[in-house]
């Protein structure tokens, strides 16, 4: 078994000698992350980080995620600390309130998932490309699409990827050839193949919602011409819940050096008769986050 001590006194030390919690906790928002909040906060994600997610790590490694028929099963007990993650909240820390997160600093948010990171790597990787999609809908998405799909990104309820690297293309974005065809009723259906996407499917949430890079029809050339779409796993009804399985499938997962329980998913998008169907609210290039990552 894996064992993780997380080193409650130094992180501390920094959050308060180096980054200045009580001058954070001063600002608007942020009045409730008081000293004793904070350290109560840090002492159970280091009972959780060590009793829950450290013991999974082994033999989480050992197990590894598994593919067949185009989805994706996690390690043992994976699924079951992933339901305790999202129940206590975690996933919300530093959400905005607006759409059922906690409001904490960022600051405290990273002595938290350096928390998760270090007791289970494997593990810490869904959260963090949830928070990184759920970040570049809150910064860029229409209001439609915060009301939709926010809500259960922030809880962890549903979780986030960005689709952006290509076989062909890898880190040259202005090469992806990934389509996105109008169908004239406001939505559209993409085409193409996404590679090296790390928790392109899984099976500890009940929906998935991708980011993905693609180019319509009248697109010009190079990365001036990308767009991003939100692409669900599952469609979501105008109520909220869930509808028809969309066609955006894990064909394969990759065999790597390290964190096997992390699917890191090559994903086809528009193989089948029902092409990936997204909303109309298609992102111009300038309005994507340079920090997002695949």
């Amino acid at each position: 078994m894996s064992n993780y001590t997380a080193p409650l006194k130094d992180m501390m030390f920094v959050l308060t000698e180096l980054a200045g919690l009580d001058k954070v906790a001063a600002l608007p928002g942020y009045e409730e992350a008081s000293l004793d909040v904070v350290e109560a906060i840090l002492d159970e994600s280091a009972r959780f980080t060590g009793g829950v997610l450290a013991p999974l790590n082994r033999p989480g490694d050992e197990e590894g995620a598994k593919w067949a028929d185009k989805a994706v099963t996690m390690p043992k007990g994976f699924k079951e600390a992933y339901a305790q993650f999202v129940e206590n909240g975690w996933n919300a820390l530093s959400g905005n309130p607006e759409h059922g997160g906690q409001g904490l600093p960022k600051v405290v948010s990273a002595a938290v998932q350096e928390m998760w990171k270090s007791s289970n790597m494997s593990f810490s990787l869904c959260p963090l490309l949830t928070l990184g999609a759920a970040e570049a809908l809150e910064l860029a998405g229409t209001d439609a699409q915060k009301a939709m799909y926010l809500p259960n990104m922030v809880s962890g309820k549903w979780t986030g990827t960005m689709n952006i690297t290509e076989p062909q293309a890898g880190s040259d974005l202005a090469a992806i050839r990934s389509r996105a065809v109008p169908q004239g009723d406001g939505t559209y259906r993409i085409f193409g193949q996404k590679i090296f996407i790390t928790y392109g499917d899984h099976d500890m949430a009940e929906n998935t919602i991708h980011l993905v890079l693609a180019r319509t029809p009248d697109a010009p050339e190079g990365v001036k011409g990308i767009s991003l779409f939100v692409v669900p796993k599952f469609m979501v009804n105008a109520d909220g819940s869930l509808g028809a399985r969309n066609d955006t499938f894990c064909v394969s997962i990759e065999h790597k050096l390290g964190i096997h329980a992390s699917p890191t998913c090559v994903m086809a998008l528009g193989d089948n008769s029902a092409p990936s169907r997204v909303p109309p609210a298609a992102w111009p290039s300038s309005a994507i986050p340079t920090s997002a990552a695949c």
